[in-house]
């Protein structure tokens, strides 16, 4: 699969299991939300989050995105990944939301909830996209 039908899927699909490395090597794994912002994947997390200590340590991540109901296609996506923190973020995060969701009835409402709850934005740039074969 190529990496531009990886990005098309995920337009469509933002159910996803993301796989970070822990210091000792072994996966950890966290349900996320993901978009496609710019023709970059992208999703939203606290700094605080086990997930993004991991990723500022190793970049490299894994995602299995999926759809709503679950059975059916789904895409495996290799990745390195950047963190975004505010005020940097701040932007994204507002594309992220109308990506998902659509206009909110308060922006500014919205941007303090980002700025209270410490959230970032992780970008993924994908190296491969699965699978490639099913049997």
């Amino acid at each position: 699969m190529e990496i531009a039908e990886g990005l098309e899927y995920v337009r469509h699909n933002s159910r996803a299991v993301l796989a970070t490395n822990r210091r000792d090597g072994t996966p950890q794994m966290s349900p996320v939300t993901v978009a496609v912002v710019a023709d970059s994947i992208v999703m939203s997390t606290r700094e605080t989050a086990f997930k993004v200590h991991q990723l500022r340590r190793d970049p490299t991540a894994y995602l299995c995105v999926f759809p709503d109901k679950w059975l059916g296609r789904w895409v495996q996506l290799n990745c390195s990944t950047e963190i975004l923190s505010l005020p940097q973020s701040e932007e994204v995060l507002v594309e992220y939301y109308r990506t998902l969701r659509g206009e909110h009835p308060d922006w500014d409402e919205y941007r303090r909830a980002m700025h209270d709850d410490q959230r970032c934005i992780v970008r993924f740039t994908v190296h491969h996209v699965g699978p490639e074969r099913q049997g």
